[in-house]
């Protein structure tokens, strides 16, 4: 953990010179001393690092050590160093909005990147709101919001999520769905999402499983059983999962275990990347799928660069890059640029520089920060490989914009976030109204 630093003092050698007398040199000395201003520029990094979260999250924060570290080689930024502020809120959620009121008021960071769970986000959102700070959200959600404040450079469901079922349906047959979360915000609303869209593609109610268990849940055998069962009927039955953290290595053992193959009943996961793979034996789940925007196996100059700098970095030739990794090298990069524009990091001026800001990507392309504060990105389709990483099966032709607000909601169809010229996250296009 990097120790934010402490403001000094202004040194006194220069003024004491000016007095003669040591009458007078007891009065300067008690005279108010000024702060002096900040010689580094602070970067909060708000990520799990213990509890049912930290299989995912902790990589998270040694990738934005790196990039930092990186940056200072360069020279810093605005002619400062970097600092790294990191905390851990341990996967509580409210504790993730106190660390978060730490960092922007206590050690005065510029910028925060951090949350996984859209439930650590939204527990944060109130403080970014209230305190008119930054946050960088590196993971794929469930869309539904956009904020002034956060910028969201992983996936929204039009990115992943629809995709994926849209990949399942074409080119593996599938007509019935196992809808399996982990209970919280993200996979409720995903799969009122997914739900909505496969009925309206003529899926009916009854070829739909949803299904929600606990973080951290690790008795699967009933619950695996039930899904082989509901895929008995007759119809090809995939699994597609949004559960999250380290739920999903006795998940995918029970899968193992009561011989679910991806040729059977194939598994498409969310949040199961290069990182979370790197625990199980891999073996008996070759072929079952991710979705994801970015994989480790793609082959780019650009990722292999990044991957050689990262096991450098980490000094372990065995450290695996996975999605969220790149989503922060990307949102990383767009914050330094727009830092650059304003010339400041005062958060209005980088919030109105942001939009239409570019930074490269892993695989290859360019994404583009837009006025709704999302970015765009590829899709891939991966399968499982017996050494934990993936083979891509299927990408979209370009980057794809991120939505906000899902074309399949009742409550969401007709609203749109643009905070360059609405400068409304909620606008509703029949009412002509912002929504607050």
């Amino acid at each position: 953990m990097h120790a934010p630093l402490r403001t000094g003092r202004r040194p006194f050698g220069r003024m004491l010179a000016a007095f003669a007398g040591a009458a007078m040199s007891v009065c300067a000395a008690a005279l108010p001393v000024q702060a002096q201003a900040q010689d580094t520029i602070k970067v909060g990094v708000l990520h799990s690092l213990s509890g049912t979260m930290a299989i995912s999250e902790t990589t998270l924060k040694d990738v934005m050590l790196m990039l930092i570290d990186e940056q200072n080689a360069k020279g810093g930024l605005l002619g400062k160093k970097l600092e790294a502020v990191v905390v851990d809120p341990a996967s509580n959620w409210p504790l993730f909005a106190e660390k978060a009121r730490e960092l922007i008021t206590k050690d005065k960071v510029a910028v925060v990147f951090g949350c996984w769970t859209s439930v650590s986000r939204k527990s944060v959102l109130p403080v970014f709101k209230e305190l008119n700070s930054i946050l960088f959200y590196p993971v794929q959600y469930e869309g539904e919001e956009s904020e002034r404040n956060v910028f969201y450079t992983g996936a929204a469901p039009n990115q992943q999520a629809i995709p994926a079922v849209d990949y399942l349906m074409k080119e593996e047959g599938v007509e019935r769905w196992v809808l399996e979360g982990t209970d919280y915000v993200y996979p409720r609303t995903t799969n009122k999402i997914l739900e909505a869209y496969l009925k309206s593609k003529g899926v009916k109610a009854d070829d739909i499983s949803i299904n929600y268990t606990p973080f951290g849940h690790a008795d699967w055998q009933t619950r695996v059983a039930e899904i082989k069962k509901f895929g008995s009927a007759g119809k090809k039955t995939a699994v597609v999962s949004t559960i999250n953290g380290d739920a999903n290595v006795p998940f995918y053992k029970e899968l193992a275990n009561q011989g679910v193959k991806a040729t059977d009943i194939p598994v498409v996961a969310f949040s199961v990347g290069e990182e979370e793979l790197a625990g199980i034996d891999t073996k008996p789940l070759v072929g079952h799928l991710a979705a994801w925007n970015y994989f480790q196996s793609i082959d780019t100059p650009e990722n292999a660069a990044f991957i050689e700098k990262w096991k450098a970095f980490t000094k372990n030739p065995k450290r695996v890059s996975n999605d969220p990794m790149e989503a922060h090298v990307i949102g990383f990069a767009m914050w330094v640029k727009a830092v650059e524009k304003a010339g400041t990091t005062d958060p209005d001026k980088v919030i109105a520089a942001l939009p239409g800001t570019t930074a490269p990507n892993l695989t290859g392309g360019t994404s583009e920060m837009l006025p709704n504060h999302h970015i765009t990105k590829p899709v891939f389709i991966g399968e499982i490989r017996d050494d934990g990483q993936f083979d891509v099966v299927w990408q979209t032709e370009g980057l794809v914009p991120g939505d906000a607000w899902s074309n399949y909601l009742e409550g969401s169809k007709d609203l749109e976030a643009d905070w360059v010229k609405m400068k409304c996250g909620n606008y509703n296009t029949k009412t002509e109204k912002c929504g607050g």
